[in-house]
């Protein structure tokens, strides 16, 4: 197949493109990084060219989420989602061949924070949520209107999927793997605030298995969750990662530690705080099996290869 990756150059693109040319597709990544295709992210140009006559697209574009969430950096992330989003569906309906299928990355994050399983049927959307900072909530917005923008693009010949993602391991550096991993190493992989809030994670390799997958399965549209079938509590994950690191004490965090770690790396707490206990409904009803279901097995499998 020909596949066009807008946004390609991101941590889940490398090794997305990777893995699909060596199983012989041909892949076009567009992006504003020289020695791609270029593309804006924003507006239509020369690049929408590579969606006409290709057979998939998938979009994987938008702002990291690994950063402070103030207000400006909250703003480009729903911008750079949204306004992607918009111009893939812009180029697919002017295409004179458009592509067959359309996967469109989202996020687990959708979910309301919850230590209940939540599936594609029966999981709750968050919104504004006792308990919680009320900021989380816009995390929650993002996450809708890029799902929506995507709906709403007119594509009657073009299947669409959405791509509830759970957090992907992948040992390449700088992904969340590799930061979770050098906290274990150096003793500071204990539980975070009591550490029962929920993980949801998924393989590198069965992230690029049920993206395959799902380019297939015509009979697939709408969302998916992305995600292994055993997320685990945070203590229980992060004991996991210290064993196949060969760690056996992990420091453990107040929520307050939390932050300090969080504002020292650049980040926001909730990426460790908010409990996601998404399971893929969809993708094993319709028969994908994990190469990697339990975090244990992921674990070691990443660390040996890190």
């Amino acid at each position: 197949m020909k596949i066009v990756l807008p946004g390609g150059t991101g941590h889940v693109g490398g090794f997305l493109t990777r893995e699909l040319a060596a199983a012989g597709h041909e892949v076009v990544v567009l992006s504003r990084r020289p020695g791609h295709v270029h593309w804006d992210g924003r507006t239509l140009g020369p690049w929408a060219a590579e969606l006409d006559g290709a057979d998939a697209v998938v979009n994987l574009a938008g702002r990291s989420v690994s950063c402070r969430y103030t207000a400006k950096n909250l703003k480009e992330m729903m911008d750079s989602r949204v306004d992607s989003t918009m111009a893939v569906g812009e180029a697919i309906k002017h295409a004179s061949r458009p592509p067959k299928v359309w996967l469109q990355m989202s996020t687990a994050t959708i979910y309301a924070h919850s230590v209940q399983p939540n599936d594609e049927a029966t999981g709750v959307i968050g919104g504004r949520e006792r308990d919680v900072p009320g900021y989380w909530e816009y995390s929650v917005r993002i996450a809708k209107a890029w799902e929506q923008a995507q709906q709403s693009a007119i594509t009657p010949s073009t299947r669409k999927v959405a791509l509830r993602t759970a957090i992907v391991m992948s040992p390449d550096r700088g992904g969340a793997f590799d930061v979770l991993r050098t906290m274990a190493r150096y003793g500071l992989g204990g539980p975070v605030a009591g550490g029962r809030q929920y993980v949801s994670w998924i393989h590198e390799r069965d992230f690029t298995r049920a993206v395959l997958f799902l380019l297939e399965r015509e009979d697939i549209a709408g969302p998916v969750n992305i995600a292994a079938p055993n997320p685990l509590p945070q203590q229980e994950f992060m004991r996991t990662m210290r064993a196949a690191c060969g760690v056996f004490a992990g420091l453990p965090a107040t929520r307050w530690m939390a932050e300090l770690g969080a504002f020292a790396l650049r980040s926001d707490t909730e990426l460790l705080l908010k409990s996601r206990r998404v399971v893929p409904g969809r993708l094993q009803d319709a028969g994908f099996r994990f190469d990697f279901p339990r975090w244990s097995e992921a674990a070691f499998d990443l660390v040996a290869r890190s």
